[in-house]
């Protein structure tokens, strides 16, 4: 909700990896939050297939997560996240702080 309310997106929620990948080869999305830790596949493995998916594979994507240590951080950094958004974020600011990475991550 916090997102639908900063502009214009479009949102689609799944409620496991393995509903991500489906959703998403259909979907189509410019952006993928994903939560660190999901049902059936986390989200590292989730990070992994997408990559192997030729029409996903360059799709920025950044995790949600509630592990708030430098080396945990840096981990989902090290696996190609394009960055990384700690669990518990002020819905107020997150619309904003999508934007930004989704700017940094298209810079044309």
């Amino acid at each position: 909700m916090a997102l639908e309310l900063a502009g214009d997106v479009r949102i689609e929620t799944c409620g496991s990896g393995h509903d991500a990948l489906e959703v998403a080869l259909s979907f189509r999305p410019d952006l993928i939050l994903l939560d660190a830790m999901m049902p059936d596949l986390d989200g590292a493995a989730t990070l992994n297939a997408l990559r192997q998916e030729p029409s996903l594979g360059t799709i920025p994507v950044v995790f949600l997560t509630a592990k708030s240590s430098h080396a945990e951080i840096e981990s989902l950094r090290r696996l190609g996240a394009a960055d990384v958004i700690v669990k518990p974020f002020d819905p107020l600011t997150l619309g904003a702080r999508v934007k930004e990475i989704w700017t940094r991550s298209h810079p044309f």
